[in-house]
C-alpha cells in the first residue's frame, strides 16, 4: 500500500504530470504538480481500509477511524467542501456568490491563508453562512448582504461563523475540536471560520490583527460599493 511518502515516487512515473512536489510539512500534507498543463494539489489519505468500500459517503465520520492525524485533516478538505452543498438552501445561488467573492478577495489583495487573510475554505464558508440568512434572495443581493453583515459581525471567538451546531464526538472519536472554552489558543482567534465537519477546526488560525483590520476596511468599502447599485 502507497504512502504519503512513496505515492509522489509513484506520481511520477504518470507522462503527462509536470513539476510534482511533495510538501508533507504543510498543515496539510499535500502533493503538487502540473497534470496535462493544469496545476492541480493532490491531498493524500491514508483509511484503515484494504480497500475503498462501494459505498462510500465521505461525509461519514466513521471513517475518521484508526486513521493519523495528518489523513484526518486530508479527508476533511473533501468532506468539507461537500458539507458546505449539503447546508447552503441554494447551491446555484451559493456558487454565484462565491465566484463574485472569490474574485474580488483577489482583486483587493486579500486573498490567501499564507498572507494571513481568508483562503478558498474560509470565503466558501462565510459565503455560505450569508446564504443561509438569505435562502430566498438572489445572488446580488446576497454579495451586497454579505458586505453588510461581515461589516456589522462581531470577530471574535465568542462569536465564530459556523454553518452547523458544533459536535464534541462522533463514534466515540477524540480528535480535537474546536472550542474556546477549553483551549487557551483557539480563544486567541480573531476571526474564527469554523469547518462543519468533525472534527471542527477554525479555517482562519493565520488571521491577525493586522490583517483582520484590513479586512473589516474592504468589507465597508465593499458594502459602500453595492449599496450605489
Amino acid at each position: 500500500m502507497p504512502t504519503y511518502c512513496s505515492f509522489p515516487h509513484l506520481a511520477r512515473n504518470l507522462r503527462a504530470q509536470r513539476g510534482l512536489q511533495a510538501v508533507p510539512d504543510a498543515y496539510v500534507p499535500v502533493i503538487k504538480m502540473k497534470f496535462d498543463g493544469i496545476e492541480i494539489d493532490l491531498l493524500y489519505a491514508q483509511l484503515a481500509y484494504a480497500e475503498v468500500p462501494e459505498k462510500f459517503d465521505i461525509t461519514d465520520a466513521i471513517h475518521l477511524k484508526n486513521i493519523d492525524e495528518k489523513s484526518v485533516l486530508s479527508l476533511n478538505g473533501c468532506r468539507v467542501t461537500d458539507m458546505i452543498l449539503q447546508l447552503v438552501p441554494n447551491v446555484d445561488t451559493f456558487r454565484t456568490v462565491l465566484r463574485a467573492i472569490k474574485l474580488w478577495s483577489k482583486r483587493r489583495g486579500i486573498y490567501g491563508n499564507v498572507y494571513g487573510y481568508l483562503g478558498g475554505v474560509s470565503w466558501a464558508l462565510l459565503a455560505a453562512r450569508i446564504c443561509q440568512f438569505f435562502p430566498n434572495a438572489a445572488p446580488g443581493v446576497v454579495v451586497n448582504r454579505f458586505f453588510l453583515v461581515c461589516t456589522r459581525w462581531i470577530w471574535n471567538a465568542s462569536n465564530p461563523v459556523k454553518l452547523n451546531e458544533i459536535k464534541d464526538s462522533e463514534y466515540g472519536l477524540t480528535h480535537k475540536v474546536w472550542n474556546p472554552s477549553i483551549y487557551p489558543r483557539d480563544a486567541l482567534h480573531l476571526m474564527p471560520i469554523i469547518t462543519p465537519a468533525y472534527p471542527a477546526m477554525n479555517s482562519t488560525y493565520n488571521v491577525s490583527e493586522s490583517t483582520k483590520s484590513v479586512m473589516v476596511e474592504e468589507f465597508k468599502r465593499g458594502l459602500d460599493i453595492t449599496m450605489a447599485f
